[in-house]
């Protein structure tokens, strides 16, 4: 897993806490056939549940950067026209649109416990309501549309704690995973496993070369047990701390309240 636990702040906050990228910055990771991603977005892809537009958008110049990019990463230039771009890489894809806030284009195969069809279309703010200290990403809108569409390259990372090894977590396509009821900390840590996010912002460029209104946001799952996923002494702080801080509300968002005490537990013997 290509995650840097320095990305775990402490307080935990749910902020956009973006990075600026240099302009040839690579967003995209090619899929690797025979992966367990590539199995369950070939299942999405094949219930034709993966892509969503709002009627009447045109798609086409959100899609040719998305192309560019893929060869970037070393996508070939006939598999980046295929229309199953989706299978060429491991990004779920979203299109944003700055002036008005909207989603009006998805390309999403395996969201974390939410649905793109109830996405599409709406504004950021609406999105973000669901979501714990939400309020908190709304006052920063303003702020976040000026910065999205000045043409810079941007990224942030997300990370949580399941009990689930699936890529795929639409809630109406699978129940959530209950955490173990075992009180051993070890136990529990083996059924545990860490997923984060690498979420970018790339600018989709117009006739002439300039940044226009439209960003392609790109958000890379990635999953690792947790017993793997911790390299060092320093990892394991850098997670107590984050997990220790959550508020109340981010814990039962994150469906983390039942598991906190004895992942707290598992983490402070490992520092």
């Amino acid at each position: 897993m290509e995650f840097d636990f320095a990305q775990i702040s402490t307080p935990f906050r749910m902020r956009p806490g973006l990075s600026r990228l240099s302009p040839d910055a690579v967003h995209l990771t090619p899929l690797q056939p025979g992966s367990r991603l590539f199995a369950e977005k070939r299942a999405i892809h094949r219930l034709g549940a993966s892509r969503r537009v709002v009627p009447g958008f045109d798609a086409g110049a959100a899609l040719a950067t998305i192309r560019v990019h893929a060869m970037r990463c070393g996508v070939s230039a006939k598999d980046a026209d295929t229309l199953a771009l989706e299978m060429q890489v491991e990004e779920d894809l979203v299109v944003l649109d700055t002036r008005t806030a909207r989603l009006p284009w998805m390309c999403v195969s395996v969201p974390s416990h939410w649905a793109p069809e109830e996405k599409l279309g709406r504004t950021l703010p609406e999105v973000h309501q669901p979501v714990a200290d939400g309020e908190a990403l709304s006052a920063a809108l303003p702020h976040i549309l000026r910065v999205l569409s000045n043409g810079s390259h941007w990224e942030r990372y997300v990370w949580t704690l399941t009990p689930s090894d699936a890529y795929d977590q639409h809630p109406q396509r699978h129940a959530p995973v209950s955490w173990p009821d075992s009180a051993d900390p070890d136990e529990l840590a083996r059924q545990c496993y860490l997923r984060a996010e690498r979420q970018t912002f790339l600018p989709v460029l117009d006739a002439g070369d300039r940044p226009g209104p439209l960003v392609v946001f790109t958000i890379r799952v990635m999953i690792e047990p947790l017993v793997l996923a911790l390299r060092s002494p320093e990892d394991a702080r850098r997670l107590h701390g984050g997990l220790a801080s959550m508020s109340a509300a981010v814990l039962v968002y994150k469906n983390l309240s039942p598991a906190r005490g004895r992942l707290l537990d598992w983490l402070a013997e490992r520092f």
